[in-house]
């Protein structure tokens, strides 16, 4: 299938504020884009700002600029093909299976450590008398995602920047990242890896949600040599999760981080599966480089401008 995906943020900002940017697709999945993976960021007067691209420490493709001051507008539109399968599982033992630490690979330790918003310490007892238990690999993992998508309530209100995995176990309640640092947090007291994941994650093969879309977060675990994606909050196999960026945890891989004083004006996403009738075409909007949709002679554009 094709997902069209995008989005349209601004900001208002002082003067030579600088800017990194994690809102590329990961290199993981650049090959199946249709057009170029381009952050378009315009000003409120003059030309579009030159984006300098970068890798972080853990892979992430990272945009960086220097706000003139003002409003800035922050956008891309693209199209992605995806195989249109649900979130991979484990088929046998082997792929289930947890490796003990000194068996590793270097990379990975990092992701049995505790974090900023993940104190492994503090909820290492308690996970022990939870999941001990239960036989180690793919079934205490999904153990604990059940176990924090069951006992912990969703809700916009419930959201705090400053949240960590001991708060949301104490309160029982957040929003999607809180669920997954509890996950992390919990897998990690019990030596299994488990990384942060922001993207994509569009209403494919699942009930309509009529509120805004958003940009998502799971995470992913190790297990039998590879990363397997798990969703405290989707507590189910999911169509179209599509990749920017991981990390220990939200730090690593906020959307933007700004070096000094940015205040977010308004925020638009879109994820959405094509659906397209034959004779329909994809192709660059030549005028101003924006990505259009044309359905049978009917131009529309992915995001409504600002």
């Amino acid at each position: 299938m094709n997902i069209r995906i995008g989005y349209d943020i601004s900001f208002q900002t002082t003067v030579g504020l600088p800017m990194n940017m994690a809102l590329y697709t990961h290199p993981s999945r650049e090959a199946d884009l249709l057009y170029p993976d381009l952050i378009h960021v315009q000003p409120e007067f003059g030309p579009e700002l030159p984006v300098t691209i970068a890798r972080d420490s853990f892979g992430n493709k990272i945009g960086r600029i220097v706000s003139p001051g003002g409003r800035l507008r922050i956008w891309s539109e693209n199209v992605l093909r995806d195989s249109g399968l649900p979130d991979a599982v484990p088929a046998n033992a082997a792929e289930g299976r947890q490796l003990p630490a000194d068996q590793l690979p270097p990379d990975v330790l990092q992701y049995l450590m505790a974090s900023r918003y993940c104190e492994v310490e503090l909820l290492q007892d308690r996970a022990w008398q939870l999941f001990g238990h239960i036989a180690p690999g793919w079934e205490r993992a999904k153990a604990v995602v059940d176990w924090v998508h069951n006992y912990v309530t969703f809700g916009y209100q419930f959201a705090r920047h400053t949240k960590t995995a001991l708060e949301v176990f104490n309160e029982r309640c957040g929003v999607c990242r809180d669920f997954q640092h509890l996950c992390i947090t919990l897998h990690r007291a019990m030596n299994l890896p488990a990384r942060y994941v922001t993207g994509y994650l569009g209403d494919i093969g699942v009930p309509f949600n009529p509120a805004p879309m958003d940009f998502s977060a799971w995470h992913e675990v190790y297990l039998g040599g590879r990363w397997w994606s798990m969703d405290g909050r989707h507590n189910v196999p999911r169509i179209g999760r599509i990749l920017m960026a991981t990390g220990r945890d939200a730090v690593d891989v906020a959307l933007t981080t700004q070096f000094g004083a940015g205040w977010l004006q308004s925020f638009n996403v879109i994820t959405e599966e094509m659906r397209v009738s034959d004779g329909d075409t994809y192709e660059p909007h030549a005028g101003h480089g924006r990505m259009m949709l044309y359905a049978n002679g009917a131009q529309n554009a992915l995001l409504a401008s600002a």
